[in-house]
């Protein structure tokens, strides 16, 4: 297993999968700084505070490209589903500026259940399309999905083709 952080980066060719990573990904960085910063036990390092508002940013920008294809006409995305996504960017908008003027650590650990839960959405979507996938037939799902399986969960796709 290779220690790069690009090793698990999903194959191209599968929105959801990838947007899915994305979500965990930003999750992790997120929880990671926050960690650090509580084993320091202080907020007031400039560098542990930097570290814990770089992730919140990357996670910002990542929810500011979801909200950007949502709002495109051409997103596939049922409309009442992207409704409800983009009111949830609008909550992580605004949650977000909370959290990067406050640093307070139950706010932030909003943002990473946030992803978590979305991200887990998005691969119970992505694993329902595979369940219901005829065996014989193969299909772009099927053929870009990685080497690895996919936890088993149901719900579903968020789709923005990011």
């Amino acid at each position: 297993m290779s220690t790069s952080p690009y090793s698990s980066v999903p194959p191209a060719g599968s929105p959801s999968h990838s947007e899915a990573w994305a979500l965990t990904e930003a999750a992790r960085r997120i929880a990671t700084a926050l960690e650090k910063v509580a084993s320091a036990d202080d907020l007031a390092q400039p560098g542990a505070r930097r570290e814990l508002r770089d992730a919140i940013r990357l996670n910002w920008r990542l929810w500011t490209i979801f909200q950007a294809e949502l709002t495109l006409e051409t997103n596939p995305v049922p409309f009442d589903l992207r409704q409800n996504m983009l009111t949830l960017c609008q909550f992580v908008d605004n949650h977000t500026i909370v959290c990067m003027s406050e640093l307070n650590p139950e706010q932030i650990k909003t943002l990473i259940d946030i992803n978590r839960n979305i991200a887990q959405g998005l691969l119970e979507g992505l694993n329902n399309t595979l369940d219901n996938a005829p065996q014989n037939a193969p299909n772009q799902t099927q053929k870009s999905q990685s080497e690895e399986p996919l936890p088993a969960n149901s719900g579903g796709t968020l789709n923005t083709n990011a």
